[in-house]
């Protein structure tokens, strides 16, 4: 019997909170924008549309570094409940088309069309479909990639921003794959990058010619993904419910924190803020809590213990420890708490 090839969709608004403001005022799709906090702040770009990516901006850059690259860049600090009306109706449009849709943020999801019947099953033609509904209802681009699984959907839609549409056929795969950067692989980040880099794997030609038994060796469990992704072997489903494994809030502040005192004083109203949210969420149990800390050199360092109740003294604790690792102002301070895992709640309520 012949094994169905799956049909995966990877959608992704092009420059989304851009975008929706752009479609608002018109003089701004010419001229480089970005969402951020205003020039006497600090913080870090959202995102920013194609104008100013010429320039060399990118989001979650410092705000700081945007405006040196671009000193006319226009800031604009972002309208987030808009924003997700407007992802409110994308994804609608998404589940018109198929109820297995996984998003991933506001602005981008997986569909899997697999069993669509419409469209004559042609997942090219619904690809089509959905970027023209999209912009017609909305007045938003979607570039969308197709391929038979994720991880190449997921790099499709990126392959011809903006208003793109990649087809990575079935027959294509290999060859596609072959050519294909390590570095656009699933799970490589700049880390796995470098160690690849410095064993001369560039591509995944590369990768495919190294014995899996020296993947193992080299990247641990990772490598037995890598020896996969390789040939284009990627089987995650599109997972219709996506389970939240933390809750956190955080602050990057307009001076930095110049000493353990300073800090120390605030971390209340964070753990007040977390405190509410974790109210919103019907206070699900707990697998412990952590403390994140960006220094002023940008240094990040997360501190996490499973024994400590969600209390001010405890985020006190972890803080005076990951404060002793740089000793240095603090820019960014959050705090939260790991989620005790869905299958694991359900054990906890089943009657003894």
């Amino acid at each position: 019997m012949t094994q169905r090839v799956r049909k995966i969709l990877h959608a992704d608004c092009d420059c989304f909170y851009a975008a929706v403001e752009m479609r608002d005022d018109p003089s701004l799709r010419e001229i480089p924008i970005a969402i951020g906090r205003s020039r006497e702040h600090r913080g870090v770009i959202a995102t920013c549309n194609y104008p100013a990516r010429t320039y060399g901006i990118h989001s979650a850059m410092p705000t700081a570094r945007a405006l040196r690259l671009c000193p006319h860049l226009t800031l604009l600090p972002g309208d987030f409940d808009k924003y997700r009306e407007v992802s409110r109706q994308i994804q609608a449009i998404f589940h018109e088309l198929t109820p297995l849709v996984e998003p991933l943020s506001l602005d981008e999801a997986f569909l899997d069309v697999t069993d669509v019947e419409g469209f004559q099953g042609s997942a090219t033609w619904m690809a089509q479909w959905l970027k023209r509904e999209c912009l017609a209802r909305t007045g938003i681009t979607v570039s969308v990639g197709v391929a038979p699984s994720k991880f190449l959907a997921k790099i499709a839609s990126d392959w011809d921003k903006p208003d793109g549409l990649t087809v990575i056929p079935p027959e294509r795969v290999e060859g596609f794959v072959e050519s294909l950067p390590v570095t656009k692989l699933h799970g490589v980040g700049p880390a796995t990058g470098a160690r690849l880099e410095a064993l001369e794997i560039a591509t995944c030609a590369d990768l495919r010619r190294q014995p899996l038994e020296r993947l193992l060796e080299e990247f641990g469990k990772f490598g037995h993904r890598l020896y996969e992704l390789a040939r284009g072997i990627d089987e995650r489903p599109v997972k219709v419910e996506r389970e939240r494994k933390s809750v956190s809030v955080e602050s990057t502040f307009d001076r930095d924190l110049p000493d353990l005192e300073t800090a120390r004083a605030a971390l209340a109203p964070l753990c007040e803020r977390l405190e509410e949210r974790l109210a919103r969420h019907g206070h699900p149990p707990l697998t412990g809590i952590f403390v994140k800390v960006r220094f002023d050199d940008f240094n990040l360092t997360t501190l996490e213990s499973r024994g400590l109740a969600t209390d001010l003294a405890s985020y006190r604790s972890l803080l005076e420890q990951a404060w002793a690792r740089a000793h240095r102002p603090v820019r960014l301070l959050g705090v939260g708490v790991r989620l005790l895992p869905e299958g694991a709640r359900q054990q906890l309520s089943l009657p003894i």
